[in-house]
């Protein structure tokens, strides 16, 4: 096997990327969604059950001397914390040293921190094992949106993006449910069951580390990285592995590529790449990370509180509008993700940031004029959700889609983190004090202002998305390494099953046929 060392320098010509993009979907690429998409699930049980037990975890005889206001302010802010730092921190090596190896790490790291989060014996270990959790998964999203992108065919690559950080809303799910029943002290005692979520988490976690095992390294960044012979291995396995599952060749793959291998990039280049030679795009991302954060802290930072003071909620009811809530944000992944491959992503970021922002105002109006009671709120926020869920996930897709290959998970973590840190930190000290008032005119605004920020960002795609739908990632943005036309001494790469010698310039894997 070449290793990254000793493969850089060279001159290579590839059709790897044209033919990862032609393959028809099969069941290796379902093993990819599940070894690799489920850990968001984790994600979104994690923050929900969190912010369920915080109440049960300041009670006598919960075992640990911590406060509600210390579980949902401390310990929230230090997980935020921890999930941007841990981008900012994995994503620079995810591009460094492979996506697989990180993406192994940082869900070890988190299965570590959740176990030892279950046996806390005082606030300290809570408030350390709170960070290292969300340091784990603040890598988890550089790592695997960088992979799954990477491996992914270009005509499915939207919808399955969607699709999986979407996954985070049916661990939401789970979360309230679970913390219902974990927090029943008929069947668990105070100082056991909320312990015991945290434990499933681990175990599950423990489960997913076991699958992710045989998802391969991502053959474009083999490529880049001087092993190219691993490459090879890995996609001819996979083309073989889908002719015989579809019992017929596959189609003949359209497009090379010629790169200079090299072992890494520098800061310098990444600033210059995304501030500079991108940065329109740069813009698109800020604009998209940051209204969904805000929109999304308008709603569901104090949807309790809303409930319980505007409309007498008992709070250990709250969980079971949560789970309808967060069923609505799942459904639009679900449903509008196809769209994003077909329609366009112009049209489809656009027009879900658009949608969600203008169903907030009218949300907002309703509220004002005293027409809702708390099922119809939670109505309209699930139909505000549908659209918003299905943009913010597309935010994620798009910073992980519109950067060169080399940059891609720094990227991702770049904007990843600073919409964590918008949604995490700026948007609690805005919406904390408009929807404790208990004002009907400041929960208004609250909503007002998470719908403008969701409208501009919607303006904003309208004018600056890339439109990326079915196009390698290769032709949305040209690799740093990519040769600008065949050198001398330069290397070429097999064909591989039914990919053919390809047609390319070199500049770029061309779009898929499939």
């Amino acid at each position: 096997m070449t290793t990254a060392q000793a493969g850089t320098g060279r001159t290579i010509t590839t059709s790897i990327p044209a033919r990862l993009d032609r393959l028809p979907w099969s069941r290796w690429h379902w093993s990819i969604v599940i070894g690799l998409g489920t850990v968001w699930i984790l994600d979104g049980l994690e923050v929900t059950v969190v912010g369920n037990i915080a109440s049960r975890l300041s009670e006598p005889g919960s075992g640990l001397p911590i406060t509600s206001g210390e579980v949902t302010g401390i310990a929230a802010a230090l997980y935020v914390a921890g999930a941007c730092s841990g981008a900012l921190f994995w994503g620079r090596l995810t591009d460094i040293w492979g996506r697989k190896k990180l993406f192994m790490i940082t869900l070890a790291v988190y299965l570590g921190a959740t176990a030892l989060t279950a046996i806390a014996f005082d606030t300290w270990w809570f408030f350390l094992f709170r960070f290292i959790t969300g340091f784990g998964i603040g890598g988890e999203y550089a790592a695997i949106n960088s992979a799954i992108d990477e491996l992914i065919p270009a005509q499915y690559r939207g919808r399955v993006d969607l699709l999986i950080n979407g996954s985070f809303w049916l661990g939401a799910v789970g979360g309230s449910l679970l913390s219902i029943v974990a927090l029943n002290t008929s069947i668990f005692p105070a100082n056991v069951g909320w312990r015991l979520t945290f434990a499933l988490g681990a175990v599950l976690s423990l489960v997913i580390l076991l699958v992710r095992r045989h998802v391969p390294e991502s053959p474009r960044w083999l490529l880049i990285h001087g092993r190219d012979e691993e490459a090879e291995r890995i996609v001819g396995d996979i083309e073989r592995r889908i002719e015989a599952e579809k019992g017929e060749p596959l189609p003949r793959a359209e497009g090379e590529l010629t790169i200079h291998q090299r072992k890494s990039v520098t800061f310098t280049e990444i600033a210059r790449t995304l501030f500079a030679k991108y940065r329109k795009r740069s813009v698109l991302g800020f604009s998209l990370f940051i209204g969904q954060a805000f929109l999304y802290n308008a709603i569901t930072f104090g949807f309790g509180a809303i409930l319980t003071t505007f409309f007498d909620v008992p709070s250990g009811n709250t969980g079971y509008y949560f789970a309808v809530i967060a069923l609505g944000n799942f459904m639009g992944p679900l449903l509008l993700g196809k769209l994003f491959d077909t329609v366009g992503r112009r049209v489809m970021i656009s027009g879900t940031y658009l949608m969600s922002g203008l169903l907030l105002f009218g949300t907002a109006w309703l509220f004002d004029r005293g027409t809702l009671n708390a099922t119809t709120l939670t109505a309209c926020w699930c139909a505000v959700l549908f659209f918003a869920s299905a943009g913010a996930s597309s935010a994620y897709l798009t910073v992980s889609e519109v950067f060169p290959m080399e940059t891609r998970a720094m990227s991702i973590a770049f904007f990843y983190a600073l919409g964590t840190a918008a949604g995490g930190i700026s948007g609690p000290l805005l919406f904390a004090d408009l929807t404790g008032t208990g004002e009907v005119g400041d929960t208004v605004l609250a909503f007002q202002i998470g719908a403008a920020l969701m409208c501009a960002a919607g303006l904003v795609a309208a004018f600056l998305a890339v439109k990326a739908e079915r196009r390698s990632l290769e032709d949305i943005a040209r690799p740093l390494t990519a040769a600008a036309s065949k050198t001398r001494g330069e290397v070429r790469t097999g064909q591989g099953t039914g990919a053919g010698t390809g047609t390319g310039t070199g500049t770029g894997s061309g779009p898929a046929t499939a």
